[in-house]
């Protein structure tokens, strides 16, 4: 899918109209607005993976979920679709995408059975397994660089939210999906057959590649204690990965997607501008009036706003804005630890990717792969599908944040 006007493009002209208007001095972009922790993360994550996507690990994966499921089309689309959300949550959603569809349409090619079902559960559960930790969407990448939250913080409150949204969404699927799926399982000797670890492609790199990534989660979950960054714990889980596995640095450094880092660059600034402005404070001020500075009916809206949004438009831009939108919300009505509401911003912003195909781009990515392999997929069907299961997810999101922040903290 192309774009008229490159993302990456318009945020760098939106970053640059506002130094040259005079509201962020390059001074201000570079020590203040824009987040080079963020930076540092995504950077060190995307030369981790490069080193990760060699050794085959998804294809095992896939490999492993079609034996255990015995060819069962029912019992495939949840495993996968389970090996699609942790995925997402270790690696990152669009890295997910990429390495299990092409692998799901070669195991359906062998059932001979339609793939769409379990892409589009694959999906969706891109985004909604994305959501569980700090290091799987970009929206809670960039609300843990921007805020006092770390890596625990993001597993103990959202993972649980999480798993509640797979299984609500796993049984929308297979009821919406319920005519498309066969029951029936593959003959024993087919079974027996299927050789895991086959989609092994280097064995030094698949078993190095895994304990660098296994100790660079240890590393996330641990950065607090030692007083790091993320973005340090994510450049030397690169760099070990490249030294352990003997990755040519230059082929690793080609998968460090430069268009993403220079869109979120002039978006930093870009929003960086719309706070000297007073933009920000102003519809902060705005919407605090509006439920007359109820925090418990802000929570809730910031769900539904961030999920319906993020179904229409990128969510990065759109949680960019938030993220000091919140903050100021918070000084207004002092909360500075009202860190509810930073879930509520991860969850619908992720969640409500899923909405339409431009929701977010683990949907673009595999909608053309399936185009390619000639099942075509359009908007309208997509959201038929789709649609609904935000909303679930959503209610899911709303009905854990009222429980666990608001009914529990009243008791």
């Amino acid at each position: 899918m192309s774009e008229k006007f490159p993302r990456t493009i318009c945020s760098l002209v939106g970053g640059g109209v506002m130094i040259y208007g005079g509201y962020v001095t390059q001074d201000q972009a570079i020590k203040q607005f824009i987040d080079w922790n963020t930076l540092g993360l995504l950077a060190g994550m995307m030369i981790l993976i490069s080193v990760v996507k060699k050794s085959g690990f998804f294809r095992v994966l896939a490999l492993w979920a079609m034996k255990m499921s015995k060819g069962s089309p029912r019992e495939l689309l949840i495993l996968l679709s389970l090996v699609t959300a942790v995925g997402a949550s270790l690696i990152d959603s669009v890295t997910a995408a990429l390495l299990i569809a092409p692998m799901t349409i070669s195991l359906c090619r062998m059932l001979k059975i339609t793939p769409v079902p379990i892409l589009i559960s694959e999906i969706l559960m891109c985004n909604v397994g994305g959501t569980a930790l700090m290091i799987g969407n970009p929206p809670n990448v960039m609300i843990g660089s921007a805020t006092h939250l770390d890596f625990n913080d993001f597993l103990i409150n959202l993972a649980p939210m999480v798993v509640l949204a797979i299984i609500a969404t796993l049984v929308g699927i297979l009821f919406i999906f319920r005519k498309d799926l066969p029951h029936g399982h593959l003959p024993k000797e087919e079974v027996d057959k299927i050789d895991i670890m086959s989609g092994v492609e280097d064995k030094m790199i698949f078993h190095r590649s895994l304990i660098v990534l296994f100790l660079t989660i240890v590393g996330f979950v641990l950065h607090s204690t030692f007083h790091l960054q993320s973005a340090t714990i994510a450049m030397t889980g690169g760099v070990v990965a490249m030294l352990a596995c003997r990755i040519n640095p230059e082929d690793a450094m080609k998968e460090v997607d430069l268009d993403t880092l220079f869109f979120f660059m002039g978006l930093f600034v870009l929003v960086g501008g719309m706070e000297n402005a007073g933009v920000i404070s102003a519809i902060a001020s705005w919407g605090v009036d509006l439920v007359n500075g109820d925090h418990h009916l802000i929570t809730l809206m910031i769900i539904w706003l961030s999920g319906f949004a993020s179904a229409f438009i990128d969510n990065i831009p759109f949680t960019a804005t938030m993220i000091p939108l919140i903050k100021d919300m918070q000084a207004i009505m002092n909360l500075p630890h009202a860190d509810y509401m930073w879930w509520a911003l991860a969850s619908g912003a992720c969640f409500g990717g899923n909405g339409t195909m431009i929701g977010a781009s683990p949907n673009v990515i595999m909608v053309a792969i399936a185009a390619k392999e000639g099942h075509n997929i359009s908007f309208m069907t997509f959201m038929k599908w789709c649609f609904p299961l935000m909303v679930l997810s959503l209610i899911v999101a709303t009905a854990y944040v009222e429980f666990r922040y608001f009914f529990l903290a009243g008791m």
